[in-house]
């Protein structure tokens, strides 16, 4: 599933220790784009964080799987982000390449002095 919008706030970091040693877990609000904006928690754990750079005001594109758990008799459901990409002005990935103007250069050989103006 991907999830595409804005990031409108950072969460602060969660860390503590478990069965497999210790763990860190940062959570981020994204605001979908769209006639009906929603507000989804996104969570990233471990190296992913370093990785993925994330920062207030940044549009992303996060790939992510849902997973839910049992505890006392309550279920909870978390969206943990697999794959963020940046987009837009940020340097990410742009979903078509930027258009350039062409034009049709002449056939043949040309010299240094040859000017098309």
């Amino acid at each position: 599933m991907d999830v595409k919008g804005r990031i409108i706030q950072m969460l602060p970091m969660q860390t503590g220790a478990g069965k497999n040693g210790q763990w860190r877990k940062q959570e981020f609000i994204v605001e979908t784009q769209g006639k009906y904006p929603k507000k989804v928690c996104l969570s990233a754990w471990g190296d992913k964080i370093d990785q993925f750079g994330l920062a207030v005001g940044q549009t992303v594109s996060a790939s992510v799987e849902l997973e839910s758990r049992e505890y006392n008799n309550r279920w909870y459901t978390e969206a943990r982000a697999w794959k963020v990409e940046k987009q837009g002005s940020e340097g990410g990935n742009y979903s078509t390449p930027p258009a350039y103007d062409t034009f049709d250069a002449p056939a043949g050989p040309q010299s240094s002095d040859d000017l098309p103006f």
